[in-house]
């Protein structure tokens, strides 16, 4: 996670290498950035994504990547010329079928002039050829793509596209996904949803895989390297597909411990959410030296310093329910993050719940108590916390207790009801934390504004009276609550996003 603000130059200068023709004043550049308040040069305007197909070759001995990808779309406005975000070298670019020009500005902009303008409308098919070694790739002054002593791993947020293929890099554009990957034999390549083949010619292999669900850009994952591969189907009929590196050394069986009850709590998971949304679940865990997990979409990435202290169950339910909440319906903004990490968070809380290491209730209470009134904890505002606090501690905690107080404000049968709605409502699609507000008002047929309000927006601790009950000392004066038993490894799943 990368938590800044940034204006990098004249993106869309370079823009105008082709002389528009006189009938075609109207056209103009695509916008360099989609608009977002955080990250404003994220993503790209002027066409929409359907369908990304990736065809891969790597070399883990040197980290040479080539790729062709095949991006289908449609155009959204008039275009001259328009973005990719793209970071590794460019041979080609055609524009449906026709040879376009190309150049790099800025930190990470691919600017595609096509042969001729696009009418709005236009379906587009956009095939970039290119190669490069993304560890030596970087951005802002940082890298997603991780290296690993047998391979690479590209996994993080708010972005990883760009350092293994041009895309339109923010989750309001989602697509689906064809990845096929060639590795020499004796390495794999692990990607999203369904492996559709394997197939082996003069000393490499190729993995095809196939995410047939809408996905953001930043949920694609691709790990290569030497992994020792588990299948299974849950109770619930859902595939599940893991993956550990070979070399995790004394950090293997606690993972194995944690990842491999992912079907178990894919099944539990859907009583509260609902059906599981995607055509496989599952997690791996290469061995890189990173702190973080991420619900890259039915794939998880865990960092095997996640189970450093032994196996944590917790955080496999975190990055689970993030396949409901932040992956099948994705934040319109990242200023909705909220709707990610409250609601994962808790799902951790539901699971301590039902493990009989504290309730969601003693869970609430606890971080109320724990943040005296001029904690800084009470100025980050969950509904919008700011680039620079998106993945703080008060999104996750204050987060999951504003969902406590949602709970006590409708009573449990709306708010279960909402629970398990809010992802059918907006099944493959985005959503704000406005949207949610509007949508549990519905389901509850009760005013809601003050309390989202309260709990989410206002830079202060709520009143003791907008809390239903709370434990003794709850307004940080008096005796400390008891910590719940489970808080540590709920905890560990912040860093589940920090590096």
């Amino acid at each position: 996670m990368h938590r800044r603000i940034f204006v990098p130059g004249a993106l869309a200068a370079a823009s105008l290498m082709l002389a528009i023709p006189a009938s075609a004043a109207s056209y103009t550049p695509g916008a360099p950035g989609i608009g977002d308040p955080y990250y404003p040069y994220y993503g790209n305007g002027g066409y929409d994504v359907s369908h990304y197909d990736l065809r891969l070759r790597y070399q883990p001995e040197t980290d040479q990547l080539q790729g062709t990808a095949t991006v289908l779309a449609r155009t959204t406005q008039d275009l001259s010329s328009f973005d990719l975000d793209f970071l590794l070298d460019v041979s080609e670019v055609r524009v449906n079928g026709a040879k376009a020009a190309f150049t790099h500005t800025g930190e990470h902009e691919l600017v595609v002039t096509p042969k001729r303008p696009l009418a709005k409308g236009t379906p587009i098919t956009v095939v970039v050829r290119y190669s490069g070694v993304p560890s030596t790739k970087s951005a802002y002054g940082f890298t997603t793509w991780h290296r690993t002593p047998d391979g690479a791993v590209a996994a993080d947020e708010p972005e990883a596209a760009w350092w293994w293929f041009p895309s339109n890099d923010h989750p309001s554009d989602k697509a689906t996904y064809d990845v096929s990957v060639a590795v020499p034999d004796g390495t794999q390549a692990i990607s999203n949803g369904t492996l559709q083949s394997t197939s082996s010619q003069r000393g490499w292999t190729s993995y095809s895989w196939r995410q047939n669900k809408p996905q953001a850009t930043y949920l694609a994952t691709l790990a290569l390297g030497k992994f020792d591969i588990t299948t299974s189907t849950s109770d619930g009929g859902v595939p599940v597909i893991n993956a550990y590196s070979t070399d995790l050394g004394d950090n293997d069986g606690a993972a194995r411990a944690s990842v491999e009850r992912t079907g178990e709590i894919v099944d539990w998971l859907s009583d509260w959410f609902g059906p599981y949304p995607f055509s496989t679940a599952g997690g791996y865990v290469p061995n890189t030296t990173t702190g973080y997990a991420l619900e890259t979409q039915s794939r998880v990435y865990y960092s095997p310093k996640q189970f450093a202290k032994g196996s944590n169950v917790s955080v496999v339910v975190h990055e689970l329910a993030h396949q409901w909440y932040g992956d099948d319906v994705s934040v319109k903004d990242w200023k909705d993050i909220w709707l990610n990490e409250g609601f994962a968070t808790y799902a951790q809380w539901l699971w301590s719940e039902h493990e009989g290491e504290g309730t969601t209730r003693e869970l609430a209470d606890y971080v109320y108590a724990s943040h005296p009134a001029d904690d800084p904890f009470w100025t980050v505002a969950p509904g919008d916390p700011g680039a620079d606090h998106q993945f703080d501690d008060a999104v996750y905690d204050r987060g999951a207790a504003a969902i406590q107080a949602l709970r006590d404000g409708v009573g449990d049968t709306a708010f279960f009801a909402i629970l398990k709605g809010w992802p059918k409502e907006h099944a493959y699609g985005n959503a704000s934390v406005a949207d949610f507000e509007r949508y549990a008002e519905q389901v509850s047929g009760r005013p809601l504004a003050g309390l989202f309000d309260t709990w989410l927006f206002q830079p202060s601790k709520p009143a003791a009276s907008a809390a239903r009950s709370l434990a003794k000392g709850g307004d940080g004066a008096g005796k400390p609550v008891t910590r719940p038993k489970s808080w540590t490894s709920i905890e560990a799943a912040h860093g589940g996003h920090g590096h």
